[in-house]
């Protein structure tokens, strides 16, 4: 069955202050566009035209009123932006990215399910590894990308052989059963799930912060010999850091583009 997307674009976004107490965070500007443009790009360049998008009350109507049905052409006229069928649903409080995913149950019956985080933007689309996966959608895919900071992300556990064996998030810290991160590929915010991945949700319990965490459904399939993780062509940036930052990978797409 062919896949279906899910844009994560809830969240309150404190760590961008001010600027989010009068719009979602994913529509503030990134460059020439709104921070939410790029998610909804990437998955229609794999092939994806159904999209839920789940988003916070708060900003919940300024959503809508930007994307509307999914259909967007730029304005001045020329080729349109965006062509996708969206569906939305609002997450009323926050509850782990994990949680946003099994709200799309209903929305991709038993179809596979393309994950990406709102503020997550690369260079590349990854769309040929997208496609690859989605051939046969009964594993799980995550997409990894080297930093020099391993300690603050979920990494990834490889075996001798290159296998993913296990995630560990924050080494030393939430995670402490390694005192050192086992590696430094950080798992990125784009995410590639079978139709069951509703069924290891469910039967997840919340964290010591009381929430869902995708972590653990990461876990679930690595420990299933189930996982599959792939390097991110390109760079990829977190959008949702700093206000000044907003403007830094603006200026990096203006110099090699987005989604290519």
């Amino acid at each position: 069955m062919h896949p279906k997307g899910l844009i994560c674009a809830g969240g309150e976004a404190t760590r961008l202050g001010e600027l989010t107490r009068v719009a979602n965070k994913h529509l503030l500007p990134v460059g020439s566009w709104p921070m939410i443009y790029y998610p909804l790009q990437l998955l229609q360049l794999a092939g994806i035209r159904d999209v839920l998008v789940v988003t916070g009350k708060g900003h919940a109507g300024q959503m809508i009123d930007l994307l509307g049905d999914g259909r967007l052409a730029p304005r001045g006229g020329g080729d349109p932006i965006l062509d996708l069928d969206l569906t939305y649903k609002v997450q009323t409080e926050p509850g782990g990215i994990a949680q946003v995913v099994g709200m799309a149950r209903d929305f991709a019956g038993e179809a596979p399910l393309v994950v990406v985080l709102g503020d997550n933007i690369f260079e590349f689309a990854q769309s040929a590894s997208l496609r690859e996966w989605a051939e046969d959608g009964s594993r799980a895919r995550i997409f990894v990308k080297e930093v020099s900071d391993p300690q603050n992300f979920g990494v990834v556990v490889y075996d001798g052989g290159g296998v993913v064996t296990d995630i560990v998030e924050k080494a030393g810290v939430v995670d402490t059963r390694y005192d050192e991160p086992p590696s430094s590929r950080a798992v990125v915010g784009l995410y590639c799930y079978p139709p069951d991945v509703f069924d290891v949700i469910a039967r997840l319990e919340p964290s010591s912060r009381g929430e869902l965490e995708i972590t653990d459904v990461n876990r679930h399939y690595a420990l299933e010999g189930r996982l599959d993780a792939s390097e991110v062509e390109g760079w990829w940036e977190d959008a949702g850091k700093h206000w000044q930052h907003l403007a830094d990978i603006g200026k990096r797409i203006d110099e090699t583009g987005a989604n290519k």
